[in-house]
């Protein structure tokens, strides 16, 4: 370049090259980019006018700071280098002899882009009509491998990339398929007058006054305050600073010749109210040359997707490697057959990607994120299907008798008739028992529905027919409940059956152990204790499971294993959600016991505030004046420092010395012993003690009658499932009984979350408002129970897109179970199973 004229296609190109490789000051064969641009705005042609002068040289200062700019900072001077230089070049145009294009390109450029438009251009080619920059920076670029490393690609390079893969992200499929967990949508521009709190937006105004300064309470803050103006109003923006680097008078004044008075500004963010009226909550700002320019900004004026991030990992980082790596989408071949898409409405796959990242408006974001929600579901449910095809192929099970004399005689010592919804559930478990393909069914019922009535049925249905059955508990108070009850029934039919659990002595483990393995022991109750090696049947039929999402999916598994593929039967009274139910328990067959025994009364439920305990006490006096008895759960055992609640243990010396010490109380919780449980539960269950203090452990397992009240401390530190539990421990007897949910809290979703306890006794819906609240994982109470972490899908929001998927699904394996015609679906389930869910959910 000389004094005279300036190189306008070499700054252009460097300038261009930099924004595409992300701002990362590329090294040259000579120079890096911010000395080549320091050195040449340090040489200003002679023929430039002394004003112009100044501002030239001005940009080489600017330049020669470039390596210690952040993105932001960065992107910013690029941007002004590029309009100073088409603004000076519009000027200089015709003395030059360069003609300069709308777009700011002179006409050598524009030839030299013929290449380019010949590319494969992603974006371009499925949103032709898009205007967004975004769109067209991607469209220049050569699509890079789906399996390529992202070290590789020279926008992002080997030191992002090892801050990207803290992320996990390694390869530009990683980067395609890491969605956005959220989206900011600043795509609507308004005026200044129409601002309203609490909105995101975008609006082009113009610099009326602009100021930088440190700040007088922060020597090592610097604020940035904009008067902005339109036609219809103005408003006050500020922007902050931290670090002692930009307090300097320097630094600031070169901020405010950024935001010059009469210049043409894009701001966005979040409105909010200030002392000053309304304003954009520290916004992003671009300079326009022009009110109606394009916006350069990856945030400014779009739908801005808003990535997981972790420490060092900067968002517009992740958003620039995505522009990277996205004309890789072109190579994304669709698992979807044509026909599929067509008949769901479904987007193609990599418009769908694509639009998940960067889409126009929210409209096209939701088409988009229905697609990818749809393809987490569908596969997830074809895993589910193909494995439950594949458990049907298997014909070695027991056959077992659904009628017998065992069978007869217990029916003739019940003393009561089974439910409609029992026998209809019976008779699903009955026909599954006489088929060599092994059961899986999933027995769901209200707590006092009479689940283990139908359990017991089965289990005489495979000791009749010569086989072993064994029954599992996730506790030692839920084993020993059922072990008791069953003592009850089996002593009547002349059979045997053992309770074995950690507490089990050793010589009668021995014992045990020995009458399984020579088949003497018909039923064996326990805990976790059943799935030790040295556990072993001698011919297992039958596997029932209580309360079965307790359990891990390997501890499930082990018990199976115990026996030649036997019968597996699972209870639960934890109602599921349908969407729930269909994700975790894809593979089972699902039975519903909707009726409860008549004669049982509705649970009187209130919710109470600490100023109306006087009230629960009266009602407990009055009930154990009747000869009732009563439960008081806490959610701790011991007092916390952490937290403002009552202990169990507290509580009960409370109640035992203060309040009730005309009663007996007593106290249950986790980590007393089983001797001491055992004698705590004994004794309340003869009505020794009329109180009995409790944590969650009384959840399952203890089952007295002539309980009739239940009071629960501090309720909203509980799920509404779990709290319908607890209420279940009552109203097991004819009397009318009582709940009582006490609550300090003043947070308008605790007193909302309880009202809907108080309003209904319907477990399933109490279990799907409880899925809303607080999600699936908390629903369930455990992660063992296996629901996968979707990217995307709600189990609450996408329920139709959920039902959808199944329907798709059941139809595909219908087809072609082995998927052989679909190689690329097949792949992609592969695929996902071991990313998304590793088998984890499989029960």
């Amino acid at each position: 370049m000389t004094n005279d004229t300036p190189d306008w296609i070499r700054l252009h190109k460097a300038l261009t090259i930099e924004a595409e490789h992300g701002f990362t000051d590329l090294i040259g064969k000579q120079y890096r980019f911010s000395e080549f641009l320091s050195l040449t705005f340090g040489k200003f042609p002679t023929a430039l006018p002394s004003i112009e002068r100044r501002c030239w040289q001005e940009l080489a200062v600017k330049f020669a700071n470039y390596p210690n700019l952040g993105l932001e900072d960065r992107q910013h001077l690029v941007a002004e280098a590029r309009r100073y230089l088409y603004q000076l070049q519009k000027e200089q145009g015709e003395q030059c002899g360069l003609g300069v294009s709308p777009s700011g390109a002179t006409a050598v450029e524009q030839g030299s882009k013929g290449a380019e438009e010949q590319r494969r251009s992603y974006l371009s080619k499925i949103q032709p009509n898009s205007k967004s920059p975004i769109v067209a920076e991607v469209s220049r670029r050569l699509a890079p491998k789906i399996d390529q490393k992202l070290s590789d690609l020279p926008e992002i390079g080997i030191r992002k990339a090892d801050k990207l893969a803290v992320l996990r992200l390694y390869t530009v499929r990683d980067l395609l398929f890491y969605y956005p967990r959220d989206h900011i949508d600043y795509a609507r521009q308004v005026n200044i007058r129409e601002l309203q709190a609490g909105e995101t937006v975008t609006t082009v105004a113009t610099v009326k006054r602009c100021n930088c300064f440190t700040s007088p309470k922060n020597k090592k803050l610097s604020i940035l305050e904009l008067i902005l103006k339109d036609n219809t109003g103005q408003i006050k923006v500020s922007r902050f600073w931290a670090g002692t680097r930009f307090t300097s008078r320097a630094w600031q004044e070169s901020l405010k010749r950024r935001y010059p008075v009469g210049s043409i500004v894009a701001a966005c963010g979040l409105v909010k109210g200030s002392k000053y009226g309304l304003t954009l909550d520290n916004p992003e700002l671009e300079v326009l040359a022009n009110p109606g320019d394009t916006i350069e900004s990856l945030t400014i004026g779009r739908v801005v997707p808003i990535y997981a991030l972790t420490e060092g990992v900067m968002a517009s980082m992740v958003r620039q490697a995505v522009i990277a790596a996205l004309p890789a989408a072109t190579h994304l071949k669709d698992p979807l057959p044509n026909g599929l898409r067509q008949k769901y409405g479904l987007m193609e796959l990599k418009d769908a990607i694509a639009n998940i990242h960067f889409p126009d408006d929210s409209a096209t974001l939701q088409v988009a994120r229905r697609r990818l929600v749809f393809d987490e579901f569908f596969y997830l449910q074809l895993g589910l299907l193909q494995r439950q095809q594949q458990a049907r192929a298997i014909q070695t099970s027991a056959i077992l008798a659904p009628k017998g004399q065992l069978i007869e005689k217990f029916y003739k010592l019940l003393p009561f008739q089974l439910t409609g919804a029992q026998q209809r559930v019976l008779n699903d478990i009955l026909n599954d028992l006489q088929k060599s393909v092994p059961m899986n069914r999933l027995v769901q019922g209200d707590v006092g529905s009479g689940k283990t009535v139908v359990a017991v049925i089965a289990i005489l249905a495979a000791i009749q027919s010569g086989y072993q059955a064994a029954l599992m508990a996730p506790t030692e108070v839920l084993a020993e409940q059922h072990y008791r009850k069953l003592v009850s029934w089996f002593n009547l039919l002349h059979l045997p059956v053992e309770l074995l659990t950690g507490s089990t002595k050793t010589a009668k483990r021995r014992e045990i152990h020995s009458q399984l393995e020579t088949g003497e022991l018909p039923l064996l109750v326990g805990t976790h204790a059943l799935i030790q090696d040295t556990v072993n049947f001698q011919q297992l039929g039958l596997v029932v499971i209580d309360e079965q999402h307790r359990f891990g999916v390997k501890q499930r598994a082990l018990l199976q294993q115990k026996g030649e593929q036997p019968h597996v039967l699972t209870m639960t009274a934890t109602p599921i959600p349908r969407t729930l139910a269909l994700t975790i328990h894809g593979d089972m067959n699902v039975s519903q016991i909707d009726e409860l025994p008549p004669g049982r009364q509705k649970i009187q439920t209130t919710l109470l505030t600490g100023q109306q305990r006087t009230h629960a006490y009266d009602l407990i006096r009055r009930e154990i004046a009747q000869g009732r008895q009563v439960y008081v759960v806490l959610p701790l055992v011991e007092e916390s420092e952490k937290l403002d609640l009552r202990s169990a243990v507290e509580e009960h010396q409370k109640l035992q010395e203060s309040i009730f010490p005309d009663f007996q109380v007593g106290l249950l919780h986790g980590r007393m012993s089983s001797a001491d449980k055992d004698e705590a539960i004994t004794k309340f269950r003869d009505n020794q003690t009329q109180i009995l203090v409790s944590t969650t452990v009384v959840e399952v397992g203890v089952d007295v009658p002539n309980a009739t009240v239940m009071l629960i401390e501090n309720a909203e530190r509980f799920g509404l499932s779990q709290l319908h539990q607890l209420r279940g421990r009552v109203g097991r007897g004819a009397a009318q009984s009582y709940c009582l949910l006490m609550s300090s809290s003043r947070s308008p979703d605790a007193q909302q979350r309880l009202k809907v306890l108080e309003q209904s006794q319907d477990g399933f819906f109490i279990s799907e408002m409880d899925m809303r609240f607080r999600g699936p994982g908390e629903v369930l109470g455990t992660r063992q129970s296996g629901v996968p972490d979707f990217t995307l899908a709600s189990l609450v929001e996408d329920e139709e897109v959920l039902l959808l998927a199944r329907q798709a699904a059941e139809k595909v394996i219908e087809i072609d179970a082995t998927l052989e015609r679909w190689y690329l679906m097949k792949e992609e389930l592969k695929y996902r199973y071991e990313r998304l869910m590793g088998g984890a959910i499989l029960t």
